[in-house]
């Protein structure tokens, strides 16, 4: 009887997948929170890809995402690869730096918090 061994599989053989880096997704965090405490948002979802990350961020856990931060490192070299997408899906803002992407939730935020 012989027995059937199966290796584990080594680093090369997994899926490389996009995510975010620690100073990244502190920032993203940080303004997550801020929102939470303007009462904007109240749930939010991370999803990591092969060639993209996102951090979609919720009004209500129902509905669809309020705003989507898309990381896509294949766009570094041609518009950048930031991404800002809307409720419906739209482009907002596309960026070479997340501190500019971010700029017009940050924006309402602050249009938020004085009204």
């Amino acid at each position: 009887m012989s027995a059937i061994i199966t290796p584990f599989p080594t680093p090369a053989a997994r899926v490389a997948q996009v995510g975010f880096d620690r100073l990244e997704l502190q920032r993203i965090l940080d303004l997550y929170g801020r929102m939470v405490a303007a009462g904007q948002w109240r749930d939010y979802a991370m999803n990591f890809e092969k060639d993209a990350a996102s951090f979609s961020a919720y009004r209500r856990a129902s509905e669809r995402p309020q705003a989507r931060i898309e990381k896509r490192p294949a766009l570094r070299g041609r518009q950048g690869m930031w991404t800002l997408f809307g409720e419906a899906g739209q482009v907002l803002r596309r960026g070479h730096e997340l501190a500019g992407v971010l700029f017009p939730l940050e924006r309402r935020l602050l249009k938020v918090v004085e009204g």
